[in-house]
């Protein structure tokens, strides 16, 4: 006997539309067809090139003719909105310490200033950026081109941060061995500064990490800036 065929191959329809070709059939409803398969698609990594010419096959196959605008319009809003998570999701973690990214620490930071600028309660004069820099050259592993060496260190030195830190705060990777922490500026702030330079010198055996709180200043733009300069240093 011969093996059964993939549904693919027997309905004749693109992958991830047999169930837009049914819809057509039928008369249901097309255009949650299109935007599931949209969203499927996205996530098998299609192009964008390839969802369309997908969804036109189909629309020939079931109808002659082409598929209109409110159709398109339903399958490409899914798989942009899909596809645009996605990238969300990466951006917002480091892949390599598991922290998160400098791009979501400035998300993050621009949502801080459209709550208010200096001077206005619950906005940027209620947070401050706590940083600490990871000194060079004490690690015999820690060559210049030896990035993963540098990322593990990294990493852990932010599990600890997360000790000092753990409640809603964001912990990011700022360049190559620097650490930034968005968090709330309360009167236990000085204390879990010091909490987090203890637990940091205990991880280090023979150069101090230097901890700092970083001045926020007072527009977004410049808060961007001051990220920027921050993991370059």
């Amino acid at each position: 006997m011969s093996e059964p065929q993939p549904a693919v191959e027997r309905s004749g329809l693109p992958h991830r539309f047999e169930a837009v070709g049914e819809a057509l059939i039928s008369g249901s409803d097309v255009m949650g067809a299109c935007s599931v398969a949209g969203e499927e698609l996205a996530r098998d990594g299609a192009s964008v090139e390839e969802t369309l010419a997908g969804l036109r096959a189909v629309w020939r196959e079931a109808t002659g003719g082409d598929p209109t605008y409110d159709v398109v319009a339903a399958l490409l809003t899914a798989w942009s909105e899909t596809t645009l998570g996605y990238l969300h999701q990466l951006s917002c973690e480091d892949p390599l310490t598991g922290l998160s990214s400098q791009a979501h620490l400035r998300s993050r930071l621009s949502e801080v200033y459209r709550l208010g600028g200096p001077g206005v309660p619950g906005g940027i004069d209620d947070y401050a950026l706590v940083v600490f820099a990871m000194p060079f050259g004490d690690d015999p592993s820690d060559h210049p081109g030896d990035h993963f060496t540098r990322a593990m260190r990294l990493a852990r030195a932010g599990e600890l941060a997360r000790t000092a830190f753990a409640r809603d705060e964001t912990v990011a990777r700022l360049g190559l061995h620097r650490v930034g922490i968005l968090t709330r500026r309360d009167e236990r702030l000085g204390r879990r500064v010091q909490v987090l330079r203890t637990l940091l010198g205990g991880a280090e055996t023979d150069t101090a990490v230097r901890v700092w709180i970083e001045g926020l200043p007072g527009t977004d733009a410049s808060a961007g800036m001051l990220l920027d300069e921050l993991a370059r240093g």
